[in-house]
């Protein structure tokens, strides 16, 4: 009988330490679905505040700062949509006979055209229009307005 017994501990010995196997795996997954659920969170939050930034400038928290978000531009464009500063970039673009150098639209906007610092933030800007579709940017590094 004490050999059942010792058969029958030890039987069961082995199941826990499978069990327990198992239960730190399904515990992991559950960890892992846990954030997913999170970063899928995350994206249906940025897919609303995208939505939400072609009615209006939306601002967010990027590393502890909030910045504004330019929204792309749609099939109706609504320059009401973007902050002043890209307003004026557009209508200097806009009203440029040709492609504009970033130079160019600085010493519209008043900026000192011969300090390069000076015209990188502008630079960025541009570029950023550019990238959301407002402006053109041109492989010789001026820019168009989209018509």
């Amino acid at each position: 009988m004490h050999r059942r017994i010792t058969a029958r501990r030890s039987e069961l010995d082995a199941l826990a330490e499978e069990l327990g196997k198992l239960l730190g795996e399904v515990e992991a997954q559950r960890e892992e679905w846990v954030v997913v659920e999170r970063v899928l969170h995350r994206l249906a939050e940025q897919d609303r505040a995208e939505a939400a930034v072609a009615v209006a400038p939306v601002k967010t928290q990027v590393a502890g700062r909030a910045v504004l978000l330019i929204p792309r531009r749609g099939d109706d464009p609504d320059e009401t949509a973007l902050p002043g500063a890209y307003r004026k970039i557009l209508a200097i673009a806009g009203a440029a006979d040709g492609p504009v150098q970033v130079r160019t639209v600085g010493e519209e906007l008043g900026l000192e055209a011969g300090l390069r610092g000076k015209l990188e933030p502008l630079r960025a800007k541009m570029t950023k229009l550019a990238d959301r579709g407002w402006l053109h940017r041109r492989p010789d590094g001026r820019f168009t307005a989209r018509r």
